[in-house]
């Protein structure tokens, strides 16, 4: 990667090989496809709207994202009843009114207007992630499970991403400097709207192959033996062939490999994998199915 910063304060990237070789000096891993996608969101200025099964590394390349580029990563949080004002900004009421009693015992001949005027002074108000990535890009800003949110906030979301800027009426026009780098990420639980996703360059994040996830758990976990790696991935894999609820993705091969790389195992066995299954299966009914496939599972 180049040692020097684009005009925009961000650490430049040249080529999405270049981008891919950054990404893994972080631990992330990204394949030919990811890595020319995230490259051209980068050059071109767009959002980039990252669907995939729960664990694929959808959250991870935003966090990435901004570790490689040497900037902040602002999250948003998206959840059923999201709003603008969760996402943008609010006043600090009790502060307000602190203020307001202050004014009062201090002065009796204020006028109304100018103590109007000074409950809604920048001091008050409280920026949410939207309105800090705007304020303080260049910044990754992670619009994480957009997909549980509804209708009216995809709407206002895409006319942030369409101007990067927005109004508060006490303050006026707030607009970004310089536009961060926007990722979003959906579980697919519903279908984004067509109108964000034309605003948006796209990409699907499957479950990698298994040399690929072999690489991953040892790129991000070094501690791990080489035979140990191999075993959680490809019983991984396997589970995802079975019909479970909640196949693991990633995410879970990291975490049971690193839970078994804490008891000290360095060869997995049916009996070690069976009391770890807590780190890789959520649901009881994976659990059970699993473990009655063990056997086959761990074979070579």
């Amino acid at each position: 990667m180049a040692e020097w910063v684009n005009a925009e304060g961000v650490r430049a990237v040249g080529s999405a090989g270049e981008l891919a070789g950054c990404l893994r000096a972080t631990g992330y891993l990204a394949g030919e496809g990811l890595a020319t996608v995230g490259y051209l969101a980068l050059a071109l200025h767009r959002p980039l709207l990252l669907e995939g099964e729960p664990g694929t590394g959808k959250t991870a390349l935003a966090e990435a994202l901004a570790e490689a580029l040497g900037i902040d990563l602002i999250r948003l949080q998206c959840y059923e009843g999201i709003d603008a004002s969760q996402a943008l900004y609010d006043w600090d009421f009790p502060r307000q009114i602190l203020h307001l009693r202050t004014v009062e015992a201090t002065s009796s001949e204020a006028a109304v207007e100018e103590v109007e005027k000074s409950l809604f002074d920048e001091r008050f108000l409280l920026s949410r992630p939207v309105l800090r990535a705007l304020r303080e890009s260049p910044a990754v800003l992670l619009v994480d499970e957009i997909d549980r949110a509804d209708d009216e906030f995809e709407a206002f979301l895409l006319e942030v991403l369409s101007t990067y800027e927005v109004t508060i009426p006490e303050l006026g026009t707030i607009a970004a400097d310089v536009p961060p780098i926007v990722v979003l990420t959906s579980n697919r639980t519903r279908e984004v709207h067509d109108a964000l996703k034309r605003r948006c360059l796209y990409h699907w994040i499957d479950h990698p192959g298994l040399a690929r996830e072999i690489e991953i758990v040892r790129t991000r976990l070094p501690g791990v033996s080489a035979r140990l790696a191999e075993q959680v991935t490809r019983s991984v894999q396997r589970m995802r062939d079975l019909d479970l609820l909640k196949p693991p993705g990633v995410a879970e091969t990291l975490d049971w490999a690193r839970a078994l790389d804490a008891l000290g195992t360095d060869v997995l066995d049916v009996e070690t994998a069976a009391a770890t299954l807590g780190a890789v299966l959520k649901y009881r009914e994976d659990t059970d199915r699993v473990r009655d496939s063990l056997d086959r599972l761990l074979a070579s």
